[in-house]
């Protein structure tokens, strides 16, 4: 595969992959689950997401070739622990994608959201066909457009006249529970700063330009985070923040900018399109190396001969979130998906901790951080997202037996 992608466009791909989900999707869960605690929920998330990200761009520039975490735990753990971890991501990012395409339907056109739905995964998954510089391109556009109507939201929040910084107060209403909950479902925000380390093989010099871009992505996006979750409960509070099927738009709503709210719409609708775009781009190169080792079927590894990309992986995972998008239920989908891709990012922490020193090890305490805190997170979200998540790797641990056998590694 050709290497297109400099450290701009990198850093752009990581961003259009989170910003969408944790401003637009994330937020009024979080709220619901910890109160006035989604701030610690969010900075537990963030620090977990540094050490997910850490050895992460550790273990790219050491193997820099499609496939992420199912590289890594298959050089580093053996066989299965790379597919177990190829097969989280697969089926966690695959409802990341129904949800995000969900968020574009519920924004733009509500009474028929499963049909935008599956429309805008119909048209992202033909650009990213195209090939991976087209969907850069376009990336950064999308990236521009969300960060200008966010600087508007936060700048109108601090600026109201309703705003009170009281509503930023923990109360006694604040559980751990709740706030390790929220930690979990906000770490479906943050899940997409290594994406870049999926693409490893169309990554120009990519032993500098991964680590790079994986910190300077996951930097940029913890600021607007924390401001825009700032802003938003100084004006809503925990329970306004809750209950609002729309955050942002509640929230200029309630700064007196009504006027505003058409212009927030369109910049989450333009968010969910962008991680969107990056997403399919990321699971469709992890079916490529899993097809490649035949851990899928191998006809998925074709790359095509004048676009270079993983057209039958990208026409699959294409496929399967329309079908997704036209039955899921949003908030269902960001729970289950966090449960897979935490386990994703726990067997990539444990995969570092590998690492010798000549190879880039980070300093023992990043894996042993980032193992602790994935399964914390995973198990605090909600007893469905548990379940299910739980038993659809269970279902791929079958999967994987039967295929290799008992002979086989």
């Amino acid at each position: 595969m050709r290497r297109h992608l400099g450290l701009f466009d990198a850093v752009v791909v990581g961003l259009g992959s989170m910003l969408g989900a944790g401003v637009f999707a994330a937020l009024g869960p979080g709220a619901q689950a910890a109160g006035a605690g989604l701030i610690i929920g969010l900075a537990i998330a963030a620090v977990v997401a540094y050490c997910n990200a850490t050895s992460s761009a550790r273990l790219a520039a050491r193997y820099p070739a499609s496939g992420g975490t199912y590289v890594y735990g298959r050089e580093r753990l053996g066989a299965f622990w790379g597919y177990l971890a190829g097969w989280g991501f697969v089926v966690g990012k695959t409802a990341s994608c129904a949800a995000m395409a969900l968020t574009v339907g519920f924004y733009l056109w509500p009474e028929r959201a499963h049909t935008v739905a599956v429309a805008a995964t119909v048209a992202l998954t033909a650009v990213n066909y195209l090939g991976v510089r087209k969907a850069a391109w376009l990336t950064r556009a999308i990236v521009a457009v969300v960060l200008a109507v966010l600087a508007a939201v936060a700048t109108v929040a601090f600026t109201a006249p309703t705003t009170e910084a009281a509503r930023l107060r923990i109360g006694s209403d604040v559980t751990v529970g709740g706030v390790l909950q929220a930690a979990g479902l906000l770490f479906f925000a943050f899940a997409g700063y290594a994406r870049i380390a999926t693409l490893g093989e169309e990554v120009r010099d990519p032993a500098r330009t991964i680590p790079r871009a994986v910190g300077l992505a996951l930097g940029i996006v913890l600021a607007v985070y924390g401001v825009v979750a700032v802003a938003a409960l100084a004006v809503l509070g925990p329970g306004g923040l809750a209950a609002a099927e729309a955050p942002l738009s509640q929230t200029v709503r309630a700064a007196g900018a009504a006027w505003m709210v058409p212009v927030v719409a369109a910049g989450a609708a333009v968010a969910a399109l962008g991680s969107l775009l990056a997403l399919i781009l990321g699971v469709s190169r992890t079916v490529l190396a899993m097809a490649r080792d035949r851990r899928l079927p191998h006809g998925l590894a074709a790359v095509h001969p004048r676009f270079g990309v993983p057209h039958r992986a990208e026409a699959a995972v294409g496929a399967v979130v329309a079908v997704l998008a036209a039955t899921a239920d949003l908030r269902g989908a960001i729970g289950f998906s966090s449960f897979c891709v935490l386990v994703y990012y726990a067997v990539a922490n444990a995969s570092a901790w590998t690492l010798t020193r000549a190879e880039g090890r980070p300093a023992r305490a990043v894996p042993v951080a980032g193992v602790a805190g994935c399964l914390v997170l995973a198990f605090a979200l909600p007893a469905t997202s548990v379940v299910w998540g739980a038993a659809v790797l269970a279902v791929g641990a079958v999967f994987y037996g039967l295929r290799t056998g008992p002979n086989r590694s």
